[in-house]
């Protein structure tokens, strides 16, 4: 079974730059999808960005040019670079994996992490 563990989120000003991270603890075994979701207080979960074992990513338009996702196989840890970050990216971020790939429907995920929160004031 494979378990996820975010980390790395905080509060932040806006337009500084945040990165978290998720560990994937699963001996050696590496999900070949993974991607990164949030959910703000009173909105459905939405996924942000996720990738593919060969680095292939898919990031939503509405933070297209800010959120950068990247996986390192060898550590299995992905990563969530937020640059230029707007109070509206306040949000529990979630790692999950093992899904669809590319796809950026929660419910195409079957593993998640317990999340990370980002805090952004204005």
């Amino acid at each position: 079974q494979v378990q996820l563990r975010e980390s790395g989120g905080g509060s932040a000003r806006a337009g500084t730059s945040l990165n978290i991270s998720c560990v994937v603890s699963i001996g050696t075994y590496t999900p070949y999808c993974m991607g990164w979701f949030r959910q703000a207080p009173g909105k459905e979960r939405e996924g942000v960005a996720v990738i593919d074992g060969d680095g292939n990513a898919n990031v939503a338009a509405s933070v297209l040019g800010r959120f950068t996702i990247a996986r390192d196989k060898i550590k299995n840890v992905l990563y969530l670079q937020i640059d230029n970050l707007k109070p509206e990216d306040t949000a529990m971020y979630y790692c999950a994996s093992s899904g669809n790939c590319l796809s950026l429907v929660d419910s195409d995920y079957r593993a998640w992490g317990q999340g990370t929160q980002v805090t952004v004031s204005a």
